[in-house]
């Protein structure tokens, strides 16, 4: 390597000139790619005319088709496929009742139950009735008849467990659904039946009242399983080799043995000798009918209907009737006369609610009315709710005109309410405001009245002309509460009504209510969701964060906050509402002032047990605000901003990165003002700028995020003209590099660091070309430092990564050696202006080239073991390319070295020949132009393995 020019002379300017595709001018009217296809339809169409046999007219139609769809013949597979579907089915489904498809603004009764369950609970002991534990074998069920089993089960053969909590009870009720499958499973019928009947007795009983809607619930499971197993078992019975019973099915197409076994299952029901499991085992299977008769269903719904006018107890009575108006929707929803004769049935027996019989069992319970009524709202609801699905205006007059003749109509009031729909009760929001002020407030709560009334006029909205009025007789009642809990249920529902029709004065008034209310004896401790609910509509209602923080009442609400894992949470929807509707950036000093406060304490409530997703989670939130903050052309108070925040948000990573970067991007818009000539004043604040980067980097604990931003900000100190500080930041990075860990956390898996590495100082090398040497510190003075750091880096044994950074630090010092570099940074003389091409400078260069290169034909000579032959080919071959489009094959020793490589490339089978073979034709290629001869000689050198 004693020759004196490593590096070939480029001529950037004529190798882009060459390489640039040749433009070819486009006529208008060309096809092209992205020109939508505009297709001519021809119509034609035959006319009957008398006197003649047939005419044609034809009419054709340009229009825009969709290039995907040009190409079909405009019915897609699916729509074919269900042409060809059996008419017979569609004639079926054709014909039915649109009524008779619930659609999903239904809501079933899956969604309630949970919450009963919630609401209904008791700290009482219960009872159950359970069979002894002697088990039927199944040899006696042949012996004994099964009516006699029946019979056996209901007179006897039965204990009483006492004393059950609530859980133990529910658990039993459990193992009761299991029992129920597990003798199902084993053909055990009988013994199916005879747990469902014990259950349903169950329904009978309210010596503890006050968790009925919650027993309801769990036995009405059992009977629905019930009911699913027997449907499907005689489903399953109409199934046989040539066929699969449709869907839609008539009962001609049941054969015999199933419709025998459907009619022994309702005889055996018949059987049971007690009104109540009879109706409820009856009730289950009602969709059996279908196996039977068409009517079979329309006869069955009225005569069940009327069964439970023989049931005593109103409160019995109700949940029965919710259980047949809930089979009869998912069974035949279109029979809507049976549910309204449940429901004027019920509106005949209502009175008995109030009645002795009643009055005495609370007495002797210990109930209040005030706690018995609410026992009827989930069923009372789901009756109304099931009536006044697509229900005529008419029916849910009528309905509304029979509940306000009856007395003490609270709790039917309220059930209308809730079931009916947002639209009908929110028209005649000032009818029902009356009504209410009518109703006894003994039995049930005005306020849970209003509360009704305030979700239905949160979905939809009354009459102009009496909303302000509304909100004055609603808010005269809620003010008056004293228990704070059922004030801020209802308060909480009328804030989103305030919020919706009124301006920030009124929701400002309606905040300083709650507080006042909440803020006596630490209330607001017990209502941390009902708050959370009342910020999250003020927010979703005021997008424009001025006017709200200008809402007097506001800051004092979050105070309430007080628990710090409520606080964040608030925190947080509110940054997630500023994020996503704040449009334009701000500098309102109300804004920003709310808004670092309510940055500060989601920040605040990091610690050391905070999981890395919610310290992401907080840090988008930050960041976002952030970015969202602009003062325009004041950079200095832009600074300043950037610099308090750096002190509110130091434990947050992620925030300080993006402070960081926003300061970069604040240096570059001044360096835009300025056109890049800095005055005294600009050129300080840029410095002051970078200083701020310099000191935020080491406070960073990820390492390859602070390489980045040295680098990062060396590139922007150097756009700046702030040479000296631009050293100090590349400086800082290759001291860095010898930190790196061999393996590194990349989301929570610990992966290999090299590749990282890599491709840090190939961006490195590519900035490292325009920085200027220091006049102090001798030629390419941070190329050295980095190399010596390069060479002391322990590297893997297998890999060829350090390799790969030699090979990018030749293409470096080759295209420093070059007269004029591929690119500059404006006003910053880098070294081709500096040493003009000095022959001093290319001699060192050159010097380093030899170094490199000794390193990289040292290892290649180290990968001579039979396990590493391939890498050393794969290597070989990759430095030979490297000379090829760097190097100066003039120069005899570069090029014998390149021949010498390519023999080392193939020498044991593991050569690439594909790509040997295209790098040759390439040297051909290029041996033809300009300068460029002596690469004819060197691809007569270069012979090519054939393998044989």
């Amino acid at each position: 390597f004693l020759s004196s020019r490593h590096p070939r002379s480029r001529n950037y300017k004529a190798e882009f000139a060459s390489c640039r595709l040749e433009a070819v001018p486009l006529e208008f009217g060309d096809y092209h790619p992205l020109k939508p296809i505009t297709v001519t339809e021809s119509k034609t169409k035959k006319v009957s005319r008398k006197g003649s046999t047939s005419s044609t007219s034809s009419s054709s139609s340009s229009s825009v088709v969709d290039p995907l769809s040009s190409v079909l013949d405009g019915t897609d597979p699916l729509s074919m496929f269900a042409a060809t579907a059996d008419p017979a089915a569609m004639n079926v489904s054709g014909g039915r009742n649109e009524n008779s498809i619930i659609g999903s603004d239904f809501e079933p009764w899956a969604n309630k139950r949970g919450e009963i369950l919630a609401r209904y609970t008791t700290t009482e002991k219960l009872s159950i009735v359970s069979t002894t534990g002697t088990a039927t074998s199944a040899m006696s069920e042949k012996v004994r008849t099964r009516l006699e089993e029946l019979d056996d089960f209901e007179e006897g053969s039965q204990k009483e467990l006492l004393n059950l909590t609530q859980q133990d009870y529910v658990n039993r009720i459990e193992e009761l659904n299991q029992s129920l499958k597990d003798a199902w499973a084993s053909d055990q019928k009988v013994k199916a039946l005879k747990i469902v009947i014990q259950c349903s007795k169950l329904l009978s009983d309210t010596s503890v009242i006050r968790f009925y809607p919650s027993k309801f619930v769990l036995i009405t499971d059992i009977l629905d399983t019930f009911g699913k197993l027997v449907y499907e078992r005689i489903f399953s019975m109409c199934v046989d080799n040539r066929s699969v019973l449709p869907d839609h099915f008539s009962p001609e197409n049941v054969n015999d043995t199933a419709k025998e076994t459907c009619l022994n299952w309702f005889f055996k029901i018949a059987s049971i000798r007690e009104l109540i499991p009879r109706f409820y085992v009856e009730a289950s299977i009602l969709k059996c009918n279908k196996f039977l008769s068409k009517t079979g269903i329309s006869e069955c719904l009225p005569r069940l209907t009327c069964m439970i006018r023989g049931i005593g107890d109103p409160l019995v009575s109700v949940y029965a009737r919710a259980y047949l108006c809930r089979v009869g929707m998912e069974v035949a929803p279109h029979l809507k006369e049976s549910l309204n004769k449940n429901f004027f049935d019920f509106l005949l027996t209502f009175k008995q609610i109030h009645g002795d019989t009643v009055q005495n069992q609370l007495v002797v319970q210990g109930v209040e009315l005030p706690s018995y009524l609410p026992l009827y709202s989930p069923a009372m609801d789901w009756i109304f709710q099931c009536i006044s699905y697509h229900a005529p205006e008419a029916l849910l007059t009528e309905m509304m005109e029979r509940c306000k003749k009856l007395g003490n109509n609270a709790l039917l009031l309220n059930s209308v309410m809730s079931a009916f729909r947002a639209e009908f009760i929110a028209t005649r929001s000032m009818d029902f405001i009356g009504m209410i002020k009518e109703c006894d407030e003994s039995g049930f709560p005005k306020h849970l009245l209003f509360r009704s009334l305030g979700l239905n006029l949160a979905l939809a909205d009354p009459p102009e002309g009496d909303r302000l009025q509304i909100l004055n007789e609603a808010w005269k009642v809620i003010t008056k509460l004293k228990n704070p809990q059922d004030y801020i249920n209802c308060a909480e529902v009328w804030v989103e009504y305030t919020c919706k029709h009124f301006t920030k004065r009124e929701v400002n008034t309606v905040l300083a209510d709650v507080i006042k209310h909440m803020t006596p004896d630490r209330a607001f401790e017990d209502s941390y969701p009902q708050l959370q609910s009342i910020i999250k509509k003020v927010i979703a209602h005021f997008h424009d964060f001025s006017v709200l923080f200008s809402v007097e009442k506001f800051l004092p609400f979050l105070d309430m906050f007080q628990k710090e894992s409520v606080r964040v949470e608030v925190c947080k929807c509110i940054m997630e509402v500023f994020i996503k509707h704040q449009q334009e950036p701000t500098k309102d000093p109300v804004i920003l002032n709310a808004l670092l406060h309510v940055c500060k304490t989601t920040h605040d409530s990091v610690n050391a047990l905070t999981l890395e997703d919610e310290k992401r989670t907080l840090a988008y939130l930050i960041n976002g605000f952030i970015k969202m903050v602009s003062f325009g052309r004041d950079f200095e108070q832009q600074l300043s901003f950037y610099v308090e925040a750096r002190s509110m948000f130091c434990n947050l990573e992620p925030v300080l990165v993006q402070l960081i970067h926003s300061v970069n991007r604040l240096a570059m818009e001044t360096r835009k003002v300025m056109k890049g000539n800095h005055s005294r004043k600009t050129a300080a604040f840029v410095r002051a700028c970078v200083a701020y980067c310099f000191i935020t980097i080491p406070s960073l604990v990820g390492i390859f995020t602070r390489l980045n931003l040295y680098l990062h900000s060396g590139q922007v100190a150097l756009a700046n003209q702030c040479l000296s500080q631009a050293d100090a930041f590349f400086k800082a990075a290759i001291s860095l590099i010898p930190e790196v860990p061999k393996m590194i956390n990349i989301d929570g898996k610990m992966r290999p660091s090299e590749s990282f590495l890599l491709e840090f100082l190939c961006n490195f090398f590519s900035t490292l070309l325009i920085v200027p040497d220091h006049p102090e510190h001798g030629v390419l003075f941070l190329v050295r430092e980095l190399l010596n750091v390069i060479q002391d880096y322990t590297w893997e044994d297998s890999s060829d990564d350090k390799i790969r950074i030699y090979t990018c630090v030749l293409h470096l010092l080759s295209a420093m050696s070059q007269e004029t570099y591929l690119y500059h940074i404006d006003k910053v003389d880098s070294n081709d202006s500096l040493y003009g091409g000095d022959s001093k400078f290319l001699a060192e260069n050159n010097k380093l080239c030899e170094t490199v290169m000794a390193q990289i034909l040292e290892h290649l000579k180290t990968l001579a073991k039979d396990e590493a032959l391939k890498r050393q080919s794969s290597l070989g071959l990759s430095f030979f390319n490297s000379i090829l489009a760097h190097g100066d094959l003039r120069n005899n020793r570069l090029n014998q070295l390149s021949v010498n490589l390519w023999h080392l490339a193939q020498r044991h089978g593991c050569a690439d020949t594909r790509t040997m073979v295209k790098t040759l034709e390439y040297i051909k290629k290029r041996s033809k132009q300009p300068d460029m001869g002596h690469l004819t000689e060197l691809a007569l050198r270069l012979p090519l393995q054939t393998r044989t």
